[in-house]
């Protein structure tokens, strides 16, 4: 597994060296890497290889479950260091971690199977935007130039005007503050994300991840997307923004408390893609 750590300042993933060095070496100790990352960073900086200067240092949790700070690159720069290490396994991790599927949805959807089998939800808090920003910006990192970041500039979709971007932090804002104990509190907080769909592309699919979350941590409950029409909740969302009680009444029949499920989860994954295959957002 790579470890990750979130750059609120910049909306960004950060991603850890070592682990990117052992996996492309399939190495799993510590020292190891260590030792190789010392002997290519040297290497790399003699080349005057820009690379060693885009590394940073961050916190991020070891195995004893302490926070060690550590060499980090954003997403863009993996490939880069895949690249320079020469091994047969550096094509295959690449292949894994940007994903080989021409489509963004189809790169995107493969992200979000590897946050989903990454653990990193486990530590998000549910119900904020900066959780939201998070699930966008791993499902569309390296995609969007604009991943993880709220939109400036005005949407519309199929005649429907979203927040305007002048208002758009103040009404996200006020969503964050919106109550989330019971199911339709967290249904009635999910419908204003919606009508506010902060980003330029890709809300649906991370706000029902977001949604998920809420549910997950709030209620010990998710949905179970596959027991939901694609055109039922289509025509659901629709409505919500003045009649919400057609999506409360799909999500709530959809509902499972098997939470540790990975099955629910990846078939989830793929009916909230499904959604979106003839409805771009």
């Amino acid at each position: 597994m790579v470890r990750a750590v979130w750059d609120d300042e910049h909306s960004k993933w950060w991603f850890s060296v070592l682990d990117i060095v052992g996996a492309i070496n399939g190495q799993d100790d510590h020292q190891k890497n260590r030792n190789y990352w010392k002997y290519l960073k040297a290497k790399l900086r003699k080349e005057q290889n820009e690379l060693v200067s885009a590394t940073t240092q961050l916190k991020l949790t070891a195995s004893d479950g302490k926070r060690y700070r550590t060499d980090v690159i954003s997403q863009r720069d993996v490939e880069k260091l895949a690249k320079s290490i020469h091994n047969d396994r550096a094509t295959a991790f690449l292949d894994w971690f940007t994903y080989s599927d021409n489509s963004v949805d189809g790169k995107s959807k493969k992200k979000a199977y590897a946050l989903i089998e990454s653990g990193l939800l486990d530590n998000m808090e549910p119900g904020t935007v900066k959780s939201l920003q998070q699930i966008h910006a791993y499902l569309f990192g390296g995609l969007y130039d604009f991943a993880g970041q709220i939109r400036t500039k005005n949407i519309s979709k199929g005649g429907t005007l979203f927040c305007l971007a002048e208002y758009l932090m103040q009404n996200l804002n006020t969503i964050e503050q919106m109550p989330e104990i019971n199911f339709d509190e967290i249904v009635d907080k999910y419908v204003e994300m919606n009508v506010a769909h902060p980003f330029m592309e890709g809300n649906g699919r991370s706000t029902r991840i977001w949604l998920d979350l809420i549910f997950k941590k709030r209620i010990g409950m998710c949905v179970d997307w596959s027991k939901i029409e694609k055109k039922a909740y289509l025509d659901a969302m629709r409505r919500s923004a003045t009649d919400a009680s057609a999506i409360k009444s799909l999500l709530r029949g959809a509902m499972t408390d098997r939470i540790d499920d990975r099955d629910v989860f990846m078939k989830g994954i793929d009916y909230s893609y499904y959604y979106e295959q003839e409805d771009n957002e």
